[in-house]
């Protein structure tokens, strides 16, 4: 009988903690990480895999998606996988697609309807949601989103909570922080979590830190005051005590390009008078968002039939321009033009995916904010966009930074099937390799090490993942395998659904193979990840 199941040899090694790589093996046995030294190469394996000339590291970690919207009509996670990803974190932005209460199905459905087109939806509560999620290639931790516990409790109501209210929603995080879920999402920037002030959310955070679980946030505004919005969720950190993890962080729109480096310096600051404060982000210029979400916050008020029929009308549409000449738009701030805004999936009207907003109103000969209004009209609101706005050069001083985690804000797709529909953000296929290609390979910009370690030990530690995040025995067998030279993104804008180079990339999650050599050989031996009561997660 072999001593071990799996016996990766000869790559060098990259631990996840951010020291330089050593060569040497790793021994797999039972799901886990048995063995790791220079001189086991003679050892008795059931499967030796020769990484000579290669990178071995620990399964990459995407702190920040919203796969929960296609991993369980695409099981195999194609896009993330492929990219080295084993572990996903979901339930960002506040948008959870649990729990679902009685009689709120089709409410949660047309809320969600541009990021979740095609996810069946069926009442769940969260212990539920977590006991019977499928099967998937990779592990998954959940987050509860404030705006699905608005929704279940007010609705759209643009208001405070009643205490009735507040205790409901407070009753609805109790019961998926005990059933595990890794924290509370929020997503301050549209409707309805943007009715929330800060009372409610601190309030919400003291739940979470009784259950020394974490609180991750799409800030309330990420452009022209991102760092009043900053500034809010480090007082939360330090009000309640809580871990704050700063998603997708981004300065957005011309009016706040050249913010990063002080944004940064806040939350090292922030860091330095002991307070648990972390962000992530995607090395993109352009971001991904429902094209209702760049309206001013006010349209969505009363629920998707209502802001349907508030578009029709004249005067709306005469406020929403005056809106955006004044402000620019809602969360992304003043853009150059229109035509930084491209369709991206559009269930009810497929044949415009690609297009610009600037190009259609010219196409048409009508004001851009008619066109943006007649077209979610007729996509019943549920179209998504791409909204280049972000400046490279604070992208940059983000992917340098040793505090920036990575997360690619992006779901799991495939070349084929229901989720090959449309033209989805580039780093649903790309963001991991990007990182690796770009900035460490072309640009220099940082070490293959820390860009590791961003991915993999510090996400962990961010995570308070017990046994996942570096190469050590008795960790979880999470590991990725790959040559630093031929690992590069390949999706674009234009043609998203490219997986990345590489023919020898191979990926294990919990000891088993899911990515041979770039093909995908079926697997799903992917767990779900679960607070435990000491905030540990495994």
């Amino acid at each position: 009988m072999s001593a071990f199941d799996i016996l990766i040899r000869g790559g060098t090694l990259i631990d996840g903690s951010g020291a330089p790589g050593m060569r040497g093996d790793i021994a797999i046995h039972d799901g886990c990480i048995a063995a790791i030294g220079p001189n086991l190469g003679r050892a008795a394996a059931a499967k030796v895999i020769d990484a000579t000339g290669l990178a071995a590291a620990p399964g990459f970690i995407d702190i920040k998606t919203h796969s929960d919207f296609t991993l369980p009509i695409n099981p195999k996670a194609e896009s993330k996988v492929r990219q080295g990803v084993t572990s996903e974190i979901i339930g960002h932005c506040g948008f959870s697609v649990a729990p679902v209460l009685p009689g709120k199905v089709e409410l949660l459905r047309d809320y969600l309807s541009p990021s979740a087109p095609w996810l069946p939806f069926t009442e769940t509560t969260f212990p539920d949601y977590l006991d019977t999620f499928p099967a998937t290639a990779v592990n998954a931790g959940m987050l509860v989103g404030h705006n699905t516990l608005r929704l279940m409790v007010m609705g759209m109501a643009q208001r405070a909570p009643t205490p009735a209210e507040l205790a409901a929603m407070t009753a609805l995080l109790e019961e998926a922080l005990a059933a595990g879920a890794l924290g509370l999402s929020s997503g301050l920037f549209t409707a309805p979590g943007c009715y929330a002030q800060a009372d409610e959310m601190i309030a919400l955070c003291h739940v979470v830190k009784r259950h020394n679980a974490g609180y991750f946030t799409h800030l309330r505004d990420e452009s022209s005051k991102v760092l009043e919005a900053l500034a809010e969720a480090i007082d939360i950190a330090e009000c309640c005590g809580v871990h704050v993890e700063i998603v997708h962080f981004k300065c957005s729109g011309m009016d706040s390009w050249g913010k990063a480096a002080q944004a940064l310096d806040m939350i090292a600051r922030a860091k330095a008078r002991g307070l648990d404060v972390d962000c992530d982000s995607y090395p993109y210029a352009a971001g991904s968002n429902p094209l209702k979400n760049l309206l001013p916050q006010w349209v969505q008020a009363g629920g998707v039939d209502a802001m349907l029929e508030r578009l029709t009308q004249a005067q709306t549409r005469a406020r929403i321009r005056a809106d955006i000449a004044r402000d620019g738009l809602n969360n992304w701030g003043r853009i150059p033009s229109w035509d930084c805004v491209q369709i991206s999936i559009s269930p009810h009207l497929p044949q415009f995916a690609g297009r610009t907003i600037g190009a259609l109103a010219a196409e048409r000969g009508e004001d851009p904010i008619d066109t943006v209004a007649d077209y979610l009209v007729a996509d019943r609101g549920a179209t998504r966009v791409l909204v280049t706005s972000i400046s490279e050069d604070d992208i940059r001083d983000i992917i340098r930074s040793p505090m920036a985690l990575v997360g690619s804000d992006g779901n799991c797709v495939a070349t084929y099937g229901t989720v090959s529909q449309g033209l989805p953000h580039p780093r649903f296929y790309g963001t991991f390799p990007r990182i690796i290609s770009r900035y460490v390979g072309e640009e220099r910009l940082l070490p293959l090490e820390l860009a590791v370690h961003k991915m993999t030990g510090a996400t962990a530690r961010a995570l308070k993942l017990r046994d996942r995040g570096l190469l050590r025995e008795g960790y979880r067998a999470d590991v990725v395998i790959f040559d630093p030279s031929d690992f590069r993104d390949r999706a674009t804008y234009a043609e998203p659904h490219q997986y990345p180079t590489g023919d020898r990339t191979t990926v294990i999650v919990n000891g088993t193979i899911v990515v041979e050599n770039a093909a995908h050989t079926g697997a799903l031996p992917g767990k779900v990840l679960r607070r435990d009561r000491d905030g540990s997660v495994g």
